[in-house]
């Protein structure tokens, strides 16, 4: 069994409203707190301690107190940070971060359920090709530090069969938020702010680094149609 890893709690600094867009628009400003390497995310740390903050997958709000995209969003964040443990997984293997074959399956399967919950298959294809680019935008990422940086790299290696199986689970989490969220993911205004403000408030929140930005920049960019 691969170790379980700590999930480090929200502060509670930032679990309300008033807080969390606070915090996004000091940041946007310029003048947002400044994390500490072992808070600023989850690359920072040596060994386990970086695979561990990698990993790390807490709520980062309510969709009810936050809008409505904060659930899609926050389920990106988790899927994001689960690409440490796949880079974990693969580091020193030869497995490439590039899986085309199993790509193709998951967005044949993606689409099937997606016609069965009434979504367009199409959007909901493209909303999940934009995961699994997030996912190696992180993989690609933490594999040239530690290749650079070998005392950073987690020591341990975690099964990529129940790394999956969490995926999974994400997945099929992703695809009821986005039968609720339906009507909003439209290219609108609304759409455009909801997201800004969903977005912005898990970064906080959830203390990603640049490359978990990136990430999740990647993972939303498809949210309001493109």
């Amino acid at each position: 069994m691969p170790p379980v890893l700590p999930v480090p709690p929200v502060p509670a600094s930032f679990r309300s409203r008033t807080a969390l867009l606070s915090a996004a628009a000091a940041l946007a400003a310029g003048t947002a707190l400044a994390a500490t390497p072992a808070q600023a995310g989850p690359v920072h740390g040596p060994g386990s301690a970086a695979l561990a903050a990698a990993a790390s997958a807490g709520r980062v709000g309510s969709a009810g107190s936050l809008g409505p995209l904060v659930g899609l969003a926050e389920l990106a964040i988790r899927r994001i940070r689960l690409s440490g443990q796949v880079a974990a997984a693969k580091r020193g293997t030869g497995a490439p971060v590039d899986d085309p074959a199993r790509e193709r399956q998951e967005l044949a399967k993606v689409r099937q359920q997606a016609a069965r919950l009434g979504l367009d298959p199409d959007a909901t294809a493209r909303f999940f090709e934009d995961q699994i680019a997030a996912s190696k935008v992180v993989q690609r990422g933490l594999l040239d530090r530690w290749s650079a940086h070998p005392a950073e790299a987690p020591a341990e290696r975690p099964a990529l069969a129940t790394i999956r199986t969490e995926l999974d689970t994400i997945t099929q989490q992703i695809l009821r938020e986005l039968v609720a969220t339906e009507r909003v993911r439209r290219p609108s205004p609304r759409c455009t702010a909801a997201l800004a403000e969903a977005a912005e408030s898990g970064a906080v929140a959830g203390r990603l680094d640049a490359l978990h930005r990136e990430a999740l920049t990647t993972a939303l960019r498809s949210v309001c149609g493109r």
